[in-house]
């Protein structure tokens, strides 16, 4: 593509033509407000469909003002953003916004990560002068994970984007007319009866409250004051690469031992880890794919770590529910544990016994209630918060996080190898289950555990493995639109991988739902992701058939890996459902 030299404010910039006016600024460091732009440029996807009127900017020689988001520069083009009239009209929209907006600010959830709230404030609006009929719906709080407030809609379209062109889930949409538009599924049915996934990504991307997780916090507080209960909490592998975004930290700072002391303050009879039970997972899962290549069992063997790829499959590909691992997740394969083994060495009733999980996703809080992850009447998980909710309890109990003194998670279910931390970017299961399957089949020690080719932000990834004389084929998606190409392939007899590893947000684990907001920053997934991989390099042992506790409670209650007593405890069953 050719250069073409912008000037705008009269500064030059040379960018390659076709260039959006908030590109070409974002160069020279100018920053034009915009509320519906989302650009998430390592998933190629742009969300331009310049609704919120916010970036108008004037052109030399046009006589109208011209959305910055969705105009492409064209050589000597002289741009104006700070202008009167400019200035005026993106006043003008905010407060057109704001008169059809709730006033709740204090009690709403989004307050302070509110970018409609910042904008004003950076506007210094303190008044809203356009008075009339402001639209009213019903809250649609029917699901276990996410609330819409369409109150609080101001038709950016950033969740239509997410959900229907970067993870093809195609729930939400524009629907009626005029003064009754929004964006909603279609007839307006609650989320509970479509095909949502309970990603979150709708909700990560919401400049605004009308899309936020269901809040857990007041049972966990009710948990830990409620005396009769033993009130363990486990914690995701992603989260401590994140929570300290929270608290000013730089992203990607590893933060797990401030976390667990953080907790025990909090009141937890336990802080746990969930990377042992990621361990657990690869012993199941190694096992089973294993088990698939010498019985002539059906390949590609697909993960099933995560929840929101879960259901994904269910709806849309009800076809193949035979290829996916069978293996509980691991938070969920902890608590399976953590109410049967644990409860006997603790002489605790199960009943007695409250797991609360702390994980970086939405679509968790709606997996912990399906009713096959459970055993003998008692959900394994009973309560998930998300990053960010742990991050509010955190500071409503007072605790000055930064400061706290490093702690150690509590054992027998807190021991952990490298392999089991990188489940929290994307492909860190796959890379975890191989370092093991290499060795179980070869019965050859893996000197160089890191597999460069799964790792990085390509929407998919593929490598080949060499194992004994076999050449392994395998590929990693995260995004459900990925998903969905891979899984296509596979429906159509293309594709020739032996496994593969799907999450559902991009990223991974990382850029999950309920982690803190950072709005498609994808640099700092990067960053999030290396504070992975410097914990998997800081451990001793870095292959989960190392995990000396993952070992013994085999020894001492599960019996052998992908064997009946594990079958039992954990591993799960699929559900074909309506496409909706």
């Amino acid at each position: 593509m050719s250069l073409v030299t912008v000037t705008i404010n009269n500064r030059q910039v040379q960018v390659e033509e076709g260039t959006t006016i908030l590109e070409a600024a974002k160069v020279l460091n100018i920053k034009i407000p915009t509320l519906c732009h989302l650009n998430l440029h390592d998933i190629k996807m742009v969300n331009q469909t310049a609704s919120c009127r916010v970036c108008m900017v004037e052109i030399e020689g046009r006589k109208n003002l011209a959305p910055a988001c969705a105009t492409p520069v064209f050589d000597k083009m002289v741009v104006k953003t700070n202008t009167i009239k400019a200035i005026k009209a993106r006043r003008t929209v905010v407060e057109l916004l704001l008169s059809d907006h709730p006033k709740d600010c204090l009690v709403c959830d989004k307050n302070t990560n509110c970018e409609l709230q910042q904008l004003a404030a950076d506007l210094g609006i303190r008044d809203i002068p356009y008075k009339g009929e402001m639209s009213t719906y019903e809250i649609d709080d029917s699901s276990y994970s996410i609330v819409r407030n369409l109150d609080k809609c101001i038709l950016c379209r950033r969740c239509e984007t997410m959900c229907n062109k970067v993870q093809t889930v195609n729930v939400l949409s524009g629907v009626e007319r005029g003064f009754e538009t929004a964006v909603a599924p279609a007839f307006n049915l609650p989320l509970t009866d479509t095909s949502c996934t309970f990603c979150g990504q709708c909700v990560a991307v919401c400049p605004t409250g009308a899309l936020t997780e269901v809040n857990n916090i007041s049972k966990v507080w009710n948990a830990l004051r409620d005396k009769d209960k033993f009130v363990i909490v486990q914690t995701a592998p992603a989260v401590r690469v994140a929570l300290g975004e929270e608290f000013g930290l730089e992203p990607g700072t590893v933060v797990t031992g401030k976390m667990v002391t953080a907790l025990r303050e909090l009141g937890f009879d336990k802080v746990f880890d969930t990377d042992f039970a990621a361990d657990l997972t690869i012993m199941e899962e190694a096992s089973e794919f294993v088990h698939r290549i010498k019985h002539g069992g059906k390949l590609p063997i697909l993960t099933s770590c995560c929840p929101g790829w879960v259901k994904f499959f269910e709806h849309q590909f009800p076809d193949l529910l035979d290829i996916p691992s069978t293996c509980k997740s691991p938070h969920e394969m902890f608590g399976a544990v953590a109410k049967t083994y644990l409860a006997e060495k603790l002489g605790i009733d199960p009943k007695n016994i409250v797991v609360v999980s702390v994980m970086p996703c939405l679509a968790k809080k709606y997996e912990a209630a399906r009713p096959e992850l459970s055993h003998e009447g008692n959900q394994d998980v009973d309560i998930v918060i998300t990053t960010r909710e742990l991050a509010k309890m955190l500071k409503e109990a007072g605790i000055n996080f930064n400061s706290l003194e490093d702690g150690d998670f509590d054992n027998p279910l807190g021991e952990s190898t490298g392999a089991s931390v990188i489940f929290g970017t994307t492909g860190g299961v796959l890379e975890a289950a191989l370092r093991t399957a290499y060795e179980w089949l070869t019965d050859e020690e893996l000197k160089d555990v890191e597999f460069h080719n799964l790792r990085g932000m390509d929407g998919v990834k593929e490598a080949t493995v060499k194992i004994n004389d076999m050449d392994v084929n395998v590929a990693v998606a995260h995004g459900l639109g990925n998903a969905r190409k891979i899984l296509e392939a596979i429906r159509n007899g293309e594709a020739n991988y032996q496994a593969i590893e799907i999450m559902a947000c991009p990223g991974g684990c990382i850029g999950g739902g309920g982690q803190p907001y950072i709005h498609g920053d994808v640099e700092i997934l990067k960053k999030r992701a290396e504070g992975i991989y410097s914990e998997d390099r800081s451990k001793a042992k870095r292959k989960s058939h190392e995990n000396e506790s993952v070992l013994k409670l085999y020894k001492e209650y599960l019996g052998e890996p992908y064997g009946e007593k594990a079958h039992e405890l954990l591993h799960t069953h699929y559900t074909e459902r309506k496409k909706m």
